[in-house]
């Protein structure tokens, strides 16, 4: 029981830790591209893609550096609760970086959440509670050595699919689908860690010759990247619930599958509900965010309710004050609205010199 406490601890711990990164990650690129912008610097490819210089300026960003450190402490609480919790529950309740991700998002990145989201959002919230309950406190299997073997084989073919993906697909389909390859590769990690030999009792070489250690380093490689591309390229909110659908779904299904992961007698029904509730709020963050990218602020947000997208404004006053908002944007505060415009009606003025009206007049 000990060992559970801790392992749901570490998780918790883990959700904060990666919400605080994917948002000083998603601040950092934003800087490098502003930066690009007002340069003149074309940061894209032809298939709108980020270059990799503009990657590798990324990586160099103050803010960037910080959430990269962040990483570490996510990655160290993650693992724990690996060790510890049936993965359909670790996972579950780190994937709860989400809603870490939102709420900084509106501090640090002044996204605006709608009513939509924020429902999301909480049921997201509400379905880790279900996958609490109804978990077990017992986990097993994966020591097959055949098991390690396929999971390494398969971490590279997903490795290759992730870089093609965010490379060649655009900016919306690559941000989507370079968010759920990071998460699968995250989910992968989460599941290599629960398998990997040599760590109780400790022996070094054990644990560098499992073929588990060789699938943390290349998922977490090539994970990382990718996600930090899939941010230059989309909505911060809605790369990271696709992120958790696959780092949460892809270790879950496994977990249950072959590694003998289960619920409490009984209880199977609730532990589903709260799975498929928390994946199906995920993808609704995802698909009402992933069509308003926030990570150059291309425009203030509009109105919200349920449905996908921006709204029009409902009349004329509230067009022209959008109208209004956006001048505000693309001039900055410091542009002069206040100087007048002269009155070239007025051509009789009595400040004029004589001369000077008659030979208008004339």
């Amino acid at each position: 029981m000990q060992l559970f406490v801790v392992g749901v601890i570490a998780a918790c711990l883990a959700a904060v830790a990666y919400g605080m990164s994917t948002v000083l990650r998603a601040l950092g690129a934003r800087r490098v591209a502003e930066t690009a912008a007002a340069e003149g610097k074309g940061i894209t490819t032809e298939t709108g893609a980020p270059t990799i210089s503009s990657t590798m300026s990324t990586f160099v960003d103050p803010a960037f550096i910080l959430g990269t450190t962040m990483v570490v402490f996510g990655f160290a609480g993650g693992a724990l609760a690996a060790r510890f919790l049936p993965l359909f529950l670790s996972q579950t309740i780190v994937s709860a970086n989400l809603v870490v991700t939102a709420l900084l998002g509106t501090i640090i990145l002044n996204i605006a959440l709608h009513t939509r989201e924020w429902v999301a959002i909480w049921l997201v919230v509400m379905s880790l509670c279900l996958l609490g309950v109804s978990s077990s406190h017992h986990t097993g299997g994966g020591e097959e050595v055949g098991f390690h073997w396929g999971l390494f084989l398969a971490t590279l073919a997903l490795c290759a699919f992730a870089l093609v993906g965010v490379y060649n697909l655009g900016s919306a389909a690559g941000a989507i689908v370079g968010g759920a390859a990071a998460g699968l590769l995250f989910g992968i990690i989460a599941i290599a860690v629960r398998i990997l030999d040599g760590v109780a009792p400790f022996d070094p070489v054990a644990l560098l010759t499992d073929p588990a250690a060789w699938t943390i380093a290349a998922a977490g490689a090539v994970g990382f990247y990718v996600q930090t591309v899939a941010l230059q390229l989309g909505a911060v909110n809605g790369v990271t619930a696709v992120l958790v659908v696959g780092e949460t779904a892809g270790p879950s299904l496994v977990g249950v599958v072959f590694l003998e992961d289960t619920a409490k007698p009984g209880l199977g029904w609730l532990a589903i509900l709260g799975f498929v509730g928390a994946v199906i709020g995920a993808v609704l963050v995802a698909w009402y965010g992933s069509v308003d990218p926030d990570h150059l602020g291309e425009a203030p947000p509009m109105k919200g309710g349920w449905r996908r997208g921006r709204e029009e404004p409902e009349d004329e006053f509230e067009a022209e004050a959008f109208e209004e908002d956006l001048r505000r944007e693309d001039f900055g505060p410091e542009t002069r609205t206040d100087i007048a415009e002269p009155d070239v009606g007025d051509t009789d003025s009595d400040d004029r010199p004589v001369g000077s009206r008659d030979s208008r007049h004339t």
